[in-house]
């Protein structure tokens, strides 16, 4: 028996064959020249004929696929006619080069380009790559390498995922997935989790695996082992039986000493709130507003916005829907919106930022939604993302009063929001915690790359110590606004929405920090609900100073984990 150890991203216990992705196109001779029968006029319409048709595949995916998968699809499309790959690739065949070639060199030029930016474009070369080797197989004609078909269920195995596969593989024939490279916030990760499927990320060495031999694959502990024994085959028949409790939520979320905790849900457009809905979410801890931007090359139009937002409003009658402003820049580019030649675009203008560079979106965008949340019987609250100061913070709010909407709030991701909380709560009326952001900018780790996923862990206790430090300012804001109205001032909320909250050993310690909700893939909802109802308030916090008083993110999850005896018990 062979055990390889990485990330696990999403829970459960599965066995089955092994099967690998196939291998990558091949790339088209060096030096290839243009065909003397064909001018560099010509080559040029066909490159841009194949980016167009690429776009059309990745365009009518997405419409077929929902949630995360839809806007990872949306933005991967964009790539296959980006005029930076595809100028370049032109400016090759304009000296001679064959169209294959041109855009094969012109994708490892844009490639090393973004790998030298770091952050979020570094993990965009992945992306960059697979477009090329689609428009390399359109100018061909045959079928780009595509996830393998089988008649029996498998588990699929690959140095790591394009999106535009991930994005729409079939759950019931891939029954876990495998990758050598690749973080937990990776789009391999990130869908894994929305299609709830078991997987297991960074796992180094695990492309030597034989085609057709069983594996076994804990996504709950990140291992990986061939020839399943009778543990193995033990352990699943667990998952198996407790899987069933893991599969309903009432939609009460609490603890067993009866103390409220509201379990949202993360959506990215009405079929996704009608999902969550469907699973009993209490509403929405996070709407992101992306999925109406991405894959358009302008704004989109008041009327398209209002329509887009009320389908999700309705799915939650009366029930609290946090919206997230338009979050674009960094792996989100927009051609309206955003700027390609930064430097460093993860640092730079995105989210609340790109109204300082393009105005007029922003204030757009809360008009529609101020418009859409009049039409909807929904409690409809907004917040904006990549918040660093008190000043953004009072701005934001008084754009939302201009619009309409009454209840501003931001997301707290930079350790500055987390530090001035007390601040920023003076100015808003809510924050929410993105924990996916928050990590990755306390621990200057790509949150992308599989070689920091140790240090790209929310289990970091330096992170958890910058959510304990938004909590408490929170309530030393009460306090101070109870000393000068002379009256009682309860703390204002502080949620979750990154994808730590869908962690039920770490919901227990957010838990114990203090935030006021949780909010998750709905998929998690069962699983969190049934941890936290074993486990009263005070200990959940003991377990919590615990967590943020430990020296590793591996020391912080050992003690909590070790306080949790049900996540043994329900096979987690």
């Amino acid at each position: 028996m062979q055990s390889f150890v990485g990330v696990g991203v999403f829970r459960g216990r599965v066995i089955g064959p092994v099967r690998h992705m196939p291998p990558a196109l091949t790339a088209p001779p060096g030096g290839e020249r243009l065909d003397s029968s064909t001018t560099a006029e010509a080559a040029a319409a066909s490159l841009k004929e194949a980016g167009a048709t690429v776009k059309a595949t990745l365009v009518e995916r997405a419409s077929r696929a929902t949630g995360d998968g839809k806007a990872v699809l949306e933005a991967t499309a964009l790539m296959a006619t980006d005029p930076m790959l595809i100028k370049a690739a032109i400016k090759l065949i304009n000296t001679g080069s064959s169209a294959e070639r041109a855009i094969w060199d012109a994708g490892d030029t844009v490639a090393a380009m973004l790998i030298s930016l770091g952050g979020y474009m570094a993990e965009r070369s992945h992306d960059v790559l697979d477009v090329r080797s689609r428009i390399v197989a359109a100018l061909r004609g045959v079928p780009a390498p595509e996830i393998p078909d089988s008649l029996v269920p498998f588990i699929l195995v690959a140095d790591d995922l394009a999106p535009a596969d991930t994005a729409t593989l079939d759950p019931t024939k891939v029954i876990a997935l495998v990758t050598a490279g690749g973080g937990p916030q990776s789009h391999t990760a990130i869908i894994a989790r929305s299609l709830g499927l078991p997987a297991v990320v960074a796992a180094a060495g695990v492309a030597a695996l034989e085609e057709g031999s069983e594996l076994y694959v804990d996504g709950s502990a990140g291992v990986v082992s061939t020839e399943p024994g009778d543990a193995e085959h033990a352990a699943v028949a667990v998952w198996l039986e407790k899987a069933s409790l893991l599969n309903v939520f009432d939609g009460d979320g609490q603890l067993a000493d009866g103390t409220k905790l509201a379990l949202l849900a993360n959506v990215g457009g009405a079929k996704d709130a009608q999902e969550a809905a469907a699973a009993n979410a209490q509403g929405v801890g996070l709407l992101r507003t992306e999925f109406c931007f991405l894959g358009n090359s302008t704004e989109p139009t008041h009327e398209d916005q209002v329509a887009a937002y009320k389908g999700v409003f309705d799915a939650f009658p009366g029930k609290k829907v946090v919206v997230r402003t338009l979050d674009a820049g960094a792996d989100k580019p927009l051609p309206f919106l955003t700027d390609s030649t930064e430097p460093n675009p993860a640092l730079g203008v995105r989210g609340y930022r790109t109204d300082t560079t393009t105005p007029g979106v922003l204030a757009r965008q809360l008009t529609a939604i101020a418009d859409a949340a009049a039409q909807s019987e929904a409690l409809v609250w907004v917040m904006a993302p990549m918040i660093s100061t008190p000043a953004e913070a009072a701005d934001f709010a008084a754009m939302c009063t201009t619009a309409g909407l009454n209840t501003p709030g931001v997301m707290v991701e930079v350790p500055s929001a987390a530090l001035t909380a007390r601040h920023l709560l003076d100015r808003v009326e809510f924050a929410s915690l993105g924990t996916n952001d928050l990590t990755q900018y306390t621990m200057a780790a790509d949150r992308q790359l599989g070689t920091l996923a140790a240090l790209n862990d929310p289990w970091q206790p330096a992170v958890l110590a910058l959510i304990q430090a938004t909590v408490e300012g929170s309530i030393a804001q009460a306090k101070h606004s109870a000393l000068l109205a002379l009256e009682d001032s309860q703390p204002k909320p502080v949620g979750v929405c990154g994808e730590s909250a869908a962690d039920p050993a770490l919901a227990v310690v957010l838990a114990g920090l203090g935030v006021t909700s949780l909010s998750m893939t709905p998929r998690a909802l069962p699983a969190v609900a049934a941890v936290l109802r074993t486990i009263t308030m005070p200990e959940a916090r003991q377990l919590a100073y615990r967590a943020v008083g430990a020296a590793s993110a591996a020391e912080a999850r050992e003690l909590v984990r070790a306080g949790l005896p049900a996540l043994a018990e329900l096979g987690l």
